[in-house]
This record gives structure tokens, C-alpha cells and sequence, in this order.
């Protein structure tokens, strides 16, 4: 990875205008965000009032998916869109369940490798990388993932896309997950969770726009859309499900939530 770009010093961080992963920090309630972001954050929940809850069900979700994935043998992930880092880690989880467990970190952003230090620190045993790298370049994105030389290409891995496709527009998503999936060898696994406006069409609609007004194109999705990234996959427990129904823990995420407070839709499934 360039060193620039670890750095920042030649880079724009965007620390002028609303961030989408420092808004995502806001509304987790953690503390790398600007003032910009705060204000952006505050807009969109006057928008949509459970949107904080949102993000708070989808972490919550990344979480126990990490943790299952790591107890069914998983050894190797690929976190696709990390964002900025906010403990636990997924890695941190998968490590407690089996420290030998390895992670590469991905996102194309700039800011997020600036302060992706943190994500390297896991257990001995272990190990833990970050790249840069986007989605929807999948060719590149698994030429600078292997060039690492972090994971076993002949072991199962799990990919991890959470809360990262509703940004990536139509006739790109479906077309880059299957490409991302396809030189995985069987036995790997999809986790994937994806705003909807299934439960709360008028406010995710005011939603959209206030993101477009920030210059972030928000692509929400329904039901059968988001079932459409797992085509040909075996699906993991209760399928594609709004987010806090996936294999609920107590005490993982915000108390009792609704499909309409949650509007996410989440699920893991197996390559054969």
C-alpha cells in the first residue's frame, strides 16, 4: 500500500464535508466525527427517527455473524467496507472463538487507512492486514487481498459485506458479489447485511435524500433484491431476515427492536 495513503499527507480526507463512515461513528456513538458529521447524522434522524437504532442492529449483527462463522470451523475473513475502527473489532471476536483465526480489512477509503492501525492488533496466533481496494473492482480487490499472502487460497473464507451494498448502485452490486464469490472455494461463506425500505418506504425515501444532498447515493433494497446476492448459496439458519432476528443473543444490540426501527435486512450463507 502506497505510503501516502497510510499517511494521509497528500490525500483528501473529506474533513470539510459530511463523511459517510464518521456518520456511521455518530450514530454507533463513537468519537471520530466533525461537527460536519454530526449535523449530517442529526438530519438523517429527523428523517428517519430509528436510524441510530439502524446502525446500532447492523454492528450488533456483523458481530454475531463473525462469531458463528469462527464456531462452524471459519478461519480466514475478508471484512469488504471495514470503516473507521470501533471496538470490539470482527477480528477481535473471531480470535476469542479460535485465536488462529486471520482477517484482511477492506475498504477504498482514504480516511479509514489512515486510522486502520488499530485493525492490525490481534492475537499471535492470528493474524490481521488491511488493504485498500473497492468492491466493485473485484479482480483487483482479490489481486491486492492474496498479494498480502494472509490467507490460504485452498481454505474456505468467509465474505463479509455489511452495510456496504445499499451504497453501490444497480447493475454493479449483484454483478460484484458474484465475482467476489467466484474464486472462493467451496465451503466459503457470504455474510451480508443491506438497508430497506420494506418496513418504512415514506421515511427511507427521506433518507435517500438527505444522503444525495451529501453526495452519498443510498440504494436501499427489498427483500427479494437483497435474496438475490445469495443465488446459488446454501443459506445459514433462518435465512435472509430483518437483521435482529439472525440468531439474536441477549445483550447483543439495542433491546427490543422492530422490523421497521431495524429496516435491515442480514444473512450468512455457504458456498457448496
Amino acid at each position: 500500500m502506497p505510503e501516502p495513503e497510510q499517511s494521509g499527507a497528500h490525500t483528501d480526507l473529506g474533513q470539510d464535508r459530511p463523511h459517510g463512515a464518521r456518520i456511521y461513528d455518530y450514530l454507533l456513538g463513537g468519537s471520530t466525527h466533525y461537527a460536519v458529521d454530526r449535523r449530517a447524522g442529526d438530519e438523517l434522524t429527523r428523517a428517519f427517527h430509528p436510524v441510530e437504532t439502524t446502525a446500532k442492529v447492523n454492528r450488533a449483527f456483523g458481530l454475531r455473524a463473525v462469531r458463528r462463522l469462527a464456531r462452524l470451523g471459519v478461519r480466514q475473513f475478508v471484512d469488504v467496507g471495514t470503516g473507521l475502527p470501533h471496538a470490539p473489532h470482527l477480528h477481535d471476536e473471531a480470535q476469542a472463538i479460535a485465536p488462529e483465526c486471520r482477517f484482511v480489512h477492506v475498504d477504498n477509503d482514504p480516511l479509514v487507512i489512515v486510522y486502520a492501525d488499530e485493525l492490525l492488533h490481534g492475537t499471535p496466533e492470528g493474524r490481521t492486514e488491511r488493504v485498500r481496494a473497492d468492491v466493485t473492482d473485484p479482480s483487483g480487490l482479490w489481486e491486492a487481498v492474496t498479494g498480502l499472502g494472509v490467507l490460504d487460497p485452498g481454505s474456505p473464507v468467509a465474505l463479509i459485506l455489511h452495510g456496504l451494498l445499499h451504497l453501490v448502485p444497480d447493475g454493479r452490486a449483484h454483478e460484484s458479489v458474484a465475482r467476489l464469490l467466484e474464486p472462493l472455494p467451496p465451503g466459503s461463506y457470504l455474510s451480508l447485511s443491506h438497508c430497506t425500505g420494506d418496513f418504512a418506504p415514506r421515511e427511507w425515501r427521506a433518507v435517500t435524500e438527505v444522503c444525495a444532498r451529501y453526495g452519498t447515493p443510498l440504494r436501499v433494497r427489498g427483500h427479494a433484491e437483497v435474496a438475490a446476492f445469495f443465488d446459488g448459496l446454501e443459506p445459514v439458519g433462518p435465512g435472509l431476515v430483518p437483521a435482529h432476528r439472525w440468531f439474536p443473543e441477549p445483550g447483543s444490540g439495542p433491546g427490543v427492536v422492530s422490523d421497521r426501527q431495524a429496516s435491515l435486512y442480514a444473512g450468512v450463507a455457504r458456498k457448496p
